[in-house]
């Protein structure tokens, strides 16, 4: 689920950079533009992984990580 929510989390990060950037977003482009559903739920399932990615910051860093 970590290096799940870490991949979604790169690629809002990769579109939030290419709007800043270029003015572009990705996300909507290839979904059809930002109001529509299917890109409402990518951004959502994206937003969701950034939510699931804050606990990454207060895990016990003191033993590693196994695949679970």
């Amino acid at each position: 689920m970590d290096i799940t929510a870490l991949i979604l989390v790169i690629i809002g990060a990769i579109n939030w950079g290419s709007i800043g950037i270029f003015n572009f977003d990705i996300v909507g482009q290839i979904f059809g533009g930002q109001a529509s559903a299917i890109s409402r739920v990518v951004f959502t399932i994206v937003g969701l992984a950034g939510l699931w990615a804050i606990t990454l910051l207060f895990r016990d860093k003191t033993t590693p990580y196994v695949n679970k």
